[in-house]
């Protein structure tokens, strides 16, 4: 770039050109979107762009945007095509009188891109960690080896109940299924090394957590998925960690909760026995 440190100021977001990347950082006002604002700020190094558009925006914009390398950003890999456009971690909107600077900073950038195509590893951080998030049936969070599914009786499913609360360590993942809250049957599921793809529906697999209408939104769960996603591909496969010894008010509840789901019909007589058994063991 012309000079280490030029800041271009846009809409909900200001661009920092380094010699070596260019650091994003995101309004945090009330205004700018959710998203940006959980994300704070991302540094983007110079071998993770494939190139640089600038285009006409809406209502007298422009829009400059540097196209990240396929792979190179675990947040567009856990998103999968289903961020929106006012979303797009990687456009700069401004106005259409600042159009010169943008082509400006557009070809200086262009000319110190070097990489195309596929990256062979993230080249973006992802987002820090501890992380976590309420989905519809379950909390669930993340310590950047462990990632834990935790229940709600007003909201899980009888065989999400009957499976208990979920452990899994990065080194028993494959992978992170992302679907938007902002579409039907929204989730986040869990891929195991040891299992095949999974054609149960998201409710019913204690490896997936269901978003719903105020649950799971898209700033809490895509940097969940992505931060989870990052820590797979850079762990290897490792035996499962037992949990830890419950409290017992939390076994007693489950248990009268087991109960109601006898009672009502759900669940077998052996299905309870063998059940009430599993969760006095882990006292």
């Amino acid at each position: 770039m012309s000079r280490m440190g030029d800041v271009l100021a846009g809409i909900h977001a200001a661009w920092e050109f380094e010699s070596d990347s260019v650091c994003i950082r995101y309004e945090r006002g009330i205004r700018a979107p959710k998203l940006f604002q959980a994300l704070g700020e991302r540094r983007v190094p110079l071998e993770a762009i494939a190139g640089v558009t600038l285009t006409r925006g809406k209502r007298g914009t422009v829009v400059l945007r540097v196209e990240p390398r396929p792979g190179a950003d675990p947040l567009l890999e856990a998103a999968a095509g289903q961020l929106k456009e006012n979303v797009d971690p990687y456009r700069l909107v401004l106005p259409a009188d600042r159009e010169v600077l943008a082509e400006y900073y557009a070809d200086e950038l262009r000319g110190l891109l070097t990489e195309s195509g596929p990256a062979d590893r993230f080249l973006v951080k992802p987002p820090e960690g501890p992380l976590s998030f309420k989905a519809y049936d379950g909390k669930a969070t993340f310590d950047g080896r462990t990632v834990n599914f935790r229940w709600f009786w007003t909201g899980a499913s009888s065989a999400k109940w009957k499976a208990g609360d979920q452990s899994f360590s990065v080194g028993e993942l494959n992978g992170v299924e992302w679907r938007s809250p902002e579409v039907f049957e929204g989730h986040l599921r869990l891929l195991r090394r040891d299992a095949g793809v999974s054609g149960t529906q998201a409710d019913q697999d204690p490896a997936a957590v269901v978003f719903g209408l105020g649950y799971g939104p898209v700033h809490e769960s895509l940097p969940f998925a992505a931060a989870v996603l990052a820590a797979v591909r850079t762990s290897s496969p490792v035996a499962a960690v037992p949990a830890p010894r419950r409290d017992p008010a939390d076994i007693a509840e489950r248990i009268r909760h087991l109960g109601e789901l006898h009672q009502a019909g759900l669940v077998t007589d052996e299905e309870f026995s063998v059940k009430k058994a599993e969760l006095l063991a882990e006292l």
